[in-house]
């Protein structure tokens, strides 16, 4: 990544992922901005093999492919869940638990699995941090990455919420009793705008995005 900080002068960002949760989100969260938000899929852009070891390496190659490929100014977003009592596992893996099919149940169970082979069962045992790691890049290979991150503690048996994406209904952020699953949008995401601060982990990695690659013209 370049010191040489750059921000985005145009009026359409290309978010360079296939992946329906992520896209809304983001969606969701950016939908205050005076910018055209088109997607990897809807240009039919390939998905590239993230085979990086890192969220900053994995959210590069996705960034740089679209930039590269379509020739605009990409933002891709590489995020998971950083498990304390299992070495931060799955962490860059976070989706891989799902299996092919991406049965979100089937992941958290898992999850439960390792905690309790790992004997981890009280709450203290329990804690762990979810990350989003955003990437812009340009097709020259300028590259600029913002970090968002919340911790918590996870909870089980019995999920609390829809899984409305992820991980969400078995995650209860610090200093809340509920679960992502259990917030709605407006209560998982908080504010980038302003008091009081974003809550969740891609909250806080779009507040940094915002506030140091977008134009005061941009921002409402």
């Amino acid at each position: 990544m370049s010191t040489d900080l750059r921000r985005i002068d145009g009026r359409r960002l290309l978010v360079a992922s296939h992946n329906k949760g992520k896209i809304r989100e983001l969606h969701f969260l950016l939908g205050g901005l005076a910018i055209e938000l088109v997607t990897a899929g809807e240009l039919g852009l390939p998905e590239p093999v993230e085979d990086g070891t890192t969220f900053v390496e994995n959210a590069r190659i996705k960034a740089l492919a679209a930039a590269t490929a379509a020739g605009e100014v990409a933002l891709s977003d590489d995020s998971g869940l950083c498990v304390d009592a299992l070495g931060g596992a799955p962490g860059v893996h976070t989706a891989d638990w799902s299996g092919p099919s991406r049965d979100w149940d089937l992941a958290m169970g898992r999850v439960e699995d390792e905690l309790r082979k790992v004997g981890a069962t009280a709450p203290d045992q329990r804690r762990a941090t979810f990350v989003s790691l955003l990437c812009l890049a340009w097709p020259d290979g300028h590259t600029q990455e913002y970090l968002g991150e919340r911790a918590g503690t996870l909870v089980w048996p019995q999920r609390r919420g829809p899984i409305a994406y992820g991980y969400d209904p078995v995650f209860v952020p610090d200093g809340e009793t509920r679960t992502y699953g259990e917030m709605t949008a407006e209560e998982k995401h908080g504010s980038i705008w302003g008091a009081p601060g974003p809550l969740s982990h891609r909250a806080r990695s779009v507040q940094k995005l915002v506030e140091g690659a977008f134009p005061p013209g941009i921002r409402p």
